[in-house]
């Protein structure tokens, strides 16, 4: 199952606590001492029963979060709630609102999706963005670290899970409404082990989900007879890749059939 997303005042909380740790380890000891003594210095001059190591700490991070100048929950929730807009445009991305990809999001919201091999983060974090749960699939740790940054940036962690593997070592443990995955990541695998992984795909997706190849499909590598021969079954449509996500060669769709 998915974890449920995080409210926006807790996702706040997490940026001020993460903003203040930084804050912490950039300056020297002494800095951090003098921080302490100011702290001691304020409460000191406030009635209380007693100064507690908890009101300190308190107290410090209250002094930092001032010096930082972070912004108020309002500032804070105005300027996520339009990063998060921008980043559920297709556009943002570089490519279009009847691309295939976008078409997948918006017949999938709020589904679980498969993300392997996509050599840039904008397909996960527009899949997640749009209120999917999207588990990206890479060998490359470059680009999982900049799909995890870029969900980190608008909140979008709770939705996201990277593992690093290949289509052949991995296994879907859960539902999966929708797969995305780039032609690279299955012309890389042996003819058997490609046969397999698409098999397990097919099996753990949910009837009516939908299956999109991004990519060189058509070509010596990955041949547009033996997709379709793998897809036996799944309503198939190929499109050129003008409609995709800035890819070459042609896009492979294919329709799981309800029973």
């Amino acid at each position: 199952m998915s974890q449920r997303p995080r409210s926006l005042r807790y996702e706040y909380e997490l940026f001020v606590e993460r903003e203040i740790e930084n804050y912490k380890e950039s300056i020297p000891r002494s800095a951090i001492l003098k921080i302490g003594d100011d702290a001691v210095a304020v409460l000191q001059s406030q009635p209380q029963l007693a100064l507690t190591e908890i009101l300190l700490c308190a107290e410090v991070d209250r002094i930092i979060q001032g010096r930082l100048r972070l912004p108020s929950f309002a500032t804070w929730r105005k300027r996520r709630l339009k990063a998060l807009k921008e980043f559920s445009r297709p556009e943002r991305w570089g490519f279009r609102a009847d691309s295939a990809l976008a078409r997948a999001a918006l017949s999938v919201c709020e589904g679980h999706v498969l993300v392997a091999g996509v050599s840039a983060e904008g397909p996960a974090i527009y899949l997640a963005a749009n209120g999917c749960a999207v588990t990206a699939v890479d060998t490359t740790e470059d680009v999982l670290e900049r799909v995890l940054n870029a969900a980190a940036e608008v909140g979008l962690t709770s939705r996201v899970r990277c593992v690093g593997e290949d289509l052949a070592n991995w296994s879907p443990d859960r539902p999966l409404n929708a797969v995305v995955v780039a032609a690279a990541a299955l012309s890389g695998l042996s003819t058997v082990e490609r046969a397999r992984a698409i098999e397990l795909l097919q099996q753990a997706t949910t009837a009516g989900g939908v299956h999109v190849v991004e990519g060189s499909v058509g070509g010596e590598a990955l041949p547009l007879d033996e997709l379709r021969d793998s897809y036996r079954g799944w309503h198939i449509t190929v499109e050129h890749s003008g409609l995709g996500t800035g890819l070459s060669g042609e896009t492979f769709l294919a329709r799981k059939e309800v029973a």
